[in-house]
């Protein structure tokens, strides 16, 4: 079975698949390369918390707002992405609707990834059992880091969402991932310590 088919006839199982390992890889290329560090120097409790963040976060949930939610929301959704490049630059609903993708993708990023990326991570780092301090210290540095976390956000994932919105629909969290293994590296450097 070619990867294309596979992504057809399980699109949820690939999408759960491909979010772990990437932010799985994406974090050891940065401790490896950037960080220098070998890989019996990997720090594992870091890795834990992206692939962690990556099944949950952006394997299932992702998946369930971008592709359930957003077909509800924007129905002409599918009919756009199956048409051609040319053929969507005139469709005036489809353009909306991929604006409209993009300014509630953007919202979700600023105001559910982050916040539930640094709960994730003061699960794992924070040194307590207790879901409540894991959110307060996650929101404390959601809150500190908001300026320029949300500036990232827009530089990366405006074009990305404007591309990853238009193809279609199996391959729309594929294409995501390719982006957004680089975003992982880039959080995973400026964000992945303790």
């Amino acid at each position: 079975m070619s990867y294309v088919a596979f992504a057809k006839e399980y699109p949820f199982a690939n999408n759960m698949l491909i979010a772990t390992l990437k932010t799985s890889a994406a974090d050891l290329m940065v401790q490896m390369t950037l960080n220098k560090r070998s890989f019996s120097e990997v720090d594992w409790q870091r890795n834990a918390v992206f692939c962690l963040f990556g099944f949950v976060y952006l394997g299932a949930f992702q998946y369930w707002y971008q592709i359930n939610i957003f077909k509800r929301l924007f129905p002409g959704v599918e009919a756009f992405c199956s048409q051609t490049w040319a053929a969507k630059l005139t469709d005036v609903p489809g353009l909306a609707a991929l604006l409209g993708q993009t300014v509630l993708d953007l919202g979700m990023l600023t105001c559910v990834y982050l916040p539930t990326f640094y709960t994730f991570k003061a699960g794992v780092f924070s040194g307590s059992s207790n879901p409540q301090t894991w959110v307060e210290v996650g929101i404390g540095n959601y809150t500190t880091n908001f300026r320029k976390d949300a500036q990232d956000v827009l530089m990366v994932w405006v074009p990305a969402d404007l591309v990853c919105f238009s193809v279609p629909l199996y391959l729309r969290l594929p294409v995501r991932h390719i982006v957004s293994f680089v975003w992982t590296a880039y959080l995973s450097f400026a964000r992945g310590s303790k």
